[in-house]
């Protein structure tokens, strides 16, 4: 059933107000941060009352999940696309890392709204699928290169937090003061994924 709210300039929205609340949200995110998030800037964007947003979601952090949700499916399909031309599961990993990286820049959103506070209950089912899906993307070919599970988990662990950290510090303006285009950003930690891969299957002292 379609939608049909009364904004704040006393005209209507039409059409799927849970969807423009998400999709408003996540462009609030790209432009502030995750800091600058609020329901109240959600809906004074969306024009509608501070009210609306809270007939879908009865908290702040209802509509936090159903963004983090959104990111989660989304990054996990870049990921797909860019591993899905990779047989070598290395290069699918390289290409894994780069593509959460871009998104990251992009979005401003990863693993930091994903795992935001207040996100981890059993409420939000659809979050915790979603990330289960994204992460068993990066799961299955780091098994490929690992001797065991744990090892495996280590190596994603691994290759989120140097994918996150290359974004961040775009974002943050320390790849910038340098000169770096968003694409160099991508592709070193591309790079970076690999020499983590390597370390990781090669450990120093591992031929002692």
């Amino acid at each position: 059933m379609k939608d049909v709210i009364h904004d704040m300039g006393g005209k209507y929205h039409h059409g799927d107000l849970r969807t423009e609340l998400v999709r408003v949200s996540l462009d609030l995110i790209a432009e502030r941060g995750l800091a600058g998030f609020s329901v109240a800037e959600v809906a004074r964007r969306a024009k509608v009352s501070a009210a609306a947003p809270y007939r879908h979601f009865p908290e702040r952090e209802s509509l936090l999940a159903a963004v983090a949700a959104t990111v989660a499916c989304q990054l996990a399909e870049r990921v797909r696309v860019a591993m899905e031309s990779h047989d070598d599961p290395v290069d699918a990993l390289a290409a894994a890392a780069g593509a959460y990286t871009e998104y990251l820049i992009e979005r401003r959103a990863g693993m930091n709204v994903i795992y935001a506070d207040g996100l981890q209950g059993p409420k939000h089912a659809e979050l915790h699928e979603q990330t289960r899906r994204l992460t068993d993307q990066f799961l299955m070919p780091c098994l490929a290169v690992s001797d065991g599970p744990r090892e495996a988990l280590e190596l994603m662990e691994q290759l989120f937090t140097q994918a996150h950290g290359y974004g961040m510090f775009w974002l943050d303006g320390v790849f910038t003061k340098q000169g770096y285009s968003p694409e160099l950003v991508v592709r070193k930690s591309k790079m970076a994924a690999r020499i983590a891969i390597a370390g990781h299957r090669h450990p120093p002292g591992a031929g002692d």
